[in-house]
């Protein structure tokens, strides 16, 4: 699956979530929901090792994390395409044929339940992180030298950029270019400045 980073394939990801007891699974689901409307800073790890180990169910740490991680990238997904449960749900078998038919009952119940509020929480926290470009600046620069060789002679492009995010504050961000690389972030440029004239 694009997108999420696991440490182990999804279908063995699904079938540990198998392997949970249906009300330890509603838990963990709940609490990544809670996360996801902004109600909770964060999803505890710990504690989901040891509520899945009190359960009886002993897996370890990346396998909670993927578990985690998996269904976070589900939810966040469903959230920003704005799916209904049984669409969800769907996705979820299409992604994998390992899901236990409980565990797709909690995901298709806490979703119809939690699922709008899920997509508000996302939608106002995509247009809050967007920032403003402020200035930007830039300068032509020769590397003459290096470490590893005696003369290198290449000419870069030094780029700072200016930004001022949501609540005001200004960032700096800098980075280099080859001569190459920044003719093509030119071109781009020039391409959205056409583009922004006939709107």
């Amino acid at each position: 699956m694009i997108g999420v980073d696991l440490s182990s394939d999804v279908d063995t990801v699904v079938e540990n979530i198998g392997k949970l007891p249906s009300e330890v699974f509603a838990e963990t689901c709940h609490e990544i929901l809670l996360h996801l409307q902004g109600k909770s800073s964060a999803v505890d790890l710990v504690e989901n090792c040891q509520r899945f180990q009190r359960a009886g169910i002993n897996l370890d740490w990346k396998s909670v994390q993927d578990i985690v991680r998996l269904l976070s990238f589900n939810f966040r997904s469903a959230a920003k395409s704005k799916l209904t449960a049984d669409l969800l749900i769907s996705k979820l078998a299409e992604a994998s044929c390992k899901w236990s038919k409980q565990a797709l009952q909690v995901v298709h119940q806490l979703w119809s339940e939690n699922g709008s509020l899920v997509q508000t929480h996302q939608e106002a926290q995509a247009m809050a992180t967007t920032g403003q470009l402020v200035d930007i600046q830039w300068k032509l620069g020769m590397a003459v030298s290096s470490d590893t060789c005696r003369s290198l002679n290449s000419p870069y492009i030094s780029i700072l950029m200016k930004i001022a995010d949501t609540s005001g504050e200004i960032s700096y961000k800098s980075f280099e270019m080859t001569v190459l690389q920044f003719q093509n972030f030119f071109r781009q440029f020039k391409e959205m400045a056409s583009v922004l004239e006939t709107v």
